[in-house]
This record gives structure tokens, sequence and C-alpha cells, in this order.
């Protein structure tokens, strides 16, 4: 039960960025987009997919997984925008 509910959150977590990934891919808008929040955010995501295979926790391993996908498509989108601009 515990485990479904770290799976639960994780995975309400995850699509959340979906939204946002699907906006930029669609308007490839990215100006009002931290560049800087976006780093962060995926370089915490990437520890959190190192932490849960050493751990061997699925719920974690998996729903950042899932998070890191749409995070690196904002990312890349906005780092390519950055490029254009300059």
């Amino acid at each position: 039960m515990i485990a479904f509910l770290g799976i639960l959150a994780g995975v309400c977590t995850s699509i959340s960025f979906v939204p946002q990934a699907i906006q930029v891919i669609k308007t490839k808008k990215t100006e009002d987009i931290s560049l800087v929040t976006y780093c962060l955010f995926s370089v915490g995501i990437f520890f959190w997919i190192i932490y849960g295979g050493i751990q061997k926790d699925p719920a974690v391993f998996l729903t950042n997984i899932v998070t890191f996908i749409p995070a690196v498509i904002i990312l890349t989108l906005k780092f390519k925008s950055v490029r254009r601009m300059k």
C-alpha cells in the first residue's frame, strides 16, 4: 500500500510536466520558462533516478524516469530558443 501511494504520487507529479512539454512543442515559445529552474530541476531528477536505482526503489526510480523525459524535452527546446536569440 505504501509503495502504491509512492507510485501514485510520482505519477501525478510526473505527468504534471507533460502539458508544459506539449505546449512548448506546439508553440515553440520558451521565453517565459526559466533556464536555471529547468536545469536545476533536471539535475535533481537525475540524482533521484540514481538514488532510486541504488535503493532499488521502483517508485522513486520509475516516476523520476517519467518526469525526466518531458523536463529534458522542455530544457532542450529552451536551449534551442536561447541559441536562436543570439
